[in-house]
């Protein structure tokens, strides 16, 4: 006999075998479909049955006993009785599961009496059915929210991802099955809850494998980009984080949080000059916006733009005219230069010309002066504010003041 042949004589052999019922198939089956079933013993029945002929029809009905188990729970709350959502939810799940495997399995190429290879289109076709059931009655939706109240949030994860993936699957893609499947907005809520959960879980890279296909959609825009940077903040990909950044700023001009936030990288990893350049861009859009004034002051200060820094401090203070830190902000500008006058005098050798340079920057640290104590009256409690003060007063021995200074800062 050629090897083709034994070959067909095998597979004709497997199929006669398939042709013939399982006993524990039949024994499981006549258990879940009765009034009392008991589907602990017909699962049981069917692990075995499993284990003895894993075929794509054994398959399909293992997962038949969580459909029925569904059945009967959804019998129950018609009835009045309630529904156990637990037990509903994970009967869907398992069920959900077994199909999966027996369309795999129908799908194998065999041959039938004729020599042709053919697949199991029935299986399919039923297990489709029953999937498009569960999907229109937003079964795992349902066991989804269950666990998300039950505060599971990988199990919610879990149930909205089987939900969403479903109509993707290869056995939903018949035209008409589609038909009832569409991709509207209740279907992309549903996957942003999923990228949810999965945030909630720290399911990073599920989280962002979601989040990235929504990013330029129009379901919860600002909130998927918020997310989808704390979760690459969370993996500490900075190249990512960034760049999710840099795109919203574009992306959502009005929402000042991504510039906000792009803004504090900058400045926390020492690229000052970037972070005044997207400053100037914040200012542009909400002049307003105190807060951004006193920044960027702040950063053209330790830029060495002294000029500019106090037109910053005086925009802070025009929009907010309690903002102690501008009016301290000012203050340090005349400080800091009267310190760098002070080390330049230390270097004159010529008397006269050393008076001149000493005056010249005893006249810079009083410009200051007045600015602390205005700051000091804003915010009596900042320590800060006290410390510079009692240094200028001492400076210019004023000791009334500096005595006052000095018990309020042991009294703090």
């Amino acid at each position: 006999m050629k090897k083709t042949l034994i070959l067909a004589a095998i597979v004709l052999m497997s199929a006669s075998c398939y042709a013939q019922k399982n006993p524990l198939v039949k024994k499981s089956k006549s258990i879940m479909m009765s009034e009392n079933a008991d589907f602990s013993e017909a699962r049981r029945l069917m692990g075995e049955a499993l284990e003895a002929e894993p075929t794509a029809e054994t398959y399909y009905w293992a997962g038949m006993i969580g459909y029925q188990e569904l059945t009967k729970e959804n019998y129950n709350q018609l009835m009045g009785m309630g529904v156990n959502q637990a037990k509903a939810g994970a009967a869907v799940e398992e069920s959900y599961k077994y199909w999966l495997k027996a369309d795999e399995l129908a799908m194998i190429p065999t041959l039938d009496k004729k020599g042709r290879e053919v697949v199991d289109t029935k299986t399919r076709n039923n297990i489709s059915k029953k999937m498009l059931e569960y999907y229109k009655n937003q079964e795992l939706v349902k066991y989804g929210i269950y666990l998300n109240e039950q505060k599971d949030y990988a199990g919610a994860y879990q149930a909205f991802k089987l939900h969403i993936d479903l109509p993707d699957l290869p056995m939903m893609q018949d035209p008409k099955l589609q038909n009832e499947m569409p991709k509207d907005t209740n279907y992309l809520q549903y996957k942003y809850y999923t990228a949810i959960f999965a945030v909630q879980s720290e399911l990073h890279d599920e989280a962002i494998a979601l989040l990235e296909e929504m990013k330029t959609g129009e379901t919860e825009p600002i909130a998927v980009n918020q997310f989808l940077y704390q979760e690459y903040v969370a993996l500490k990909d900075t190249a990512k984080f960034v760049a999710t950044l840099q795109d919203a700023v574009v992306r959502f001009p009005q929402e000042p949080w991504f510039l906000q936030n792009l803004i504090n990288y900058y400045i926390f990893s020492g690229q000052e000059k970037t972070a005044i350049d997207y400053l100037a861009q914040a200012i542009e859009r909400e002049p307003e916006v105190a807060q951004y004034h006193l920044i960027k002051g702040n950063l053209d200060e330790n830029q060495g733009n002294y000029e500019e820094a106090l037109k910053d401090f005086d925009n802070a203070l025009k929009y907010d005219p309690t903002l102690a830190d501008a009016q301290a902000g000012k203050g340090r500008v005349y400080y800091n230069q009267a310190v760098k006058l002070n080390e330049a005098a230390a270097t004159i050798s010529d008397n006269k010309e050393y008076k001149k340079a000493l005056d010249e920057m005893n006249a810079v640290f009083r410009q200051s002066l007045p600015f602390f104590e205005k700051a000091h009256e804003m915010a009596p409690e900042d320590r800060s504010y006290l410390q510079t003060l009692k240094a200028l007063y001492y400076r210019f021995g004023m000791n009334d003041k500096y005595e006052e200074v000095s018990e309020k800062l042991n009294n703090l």
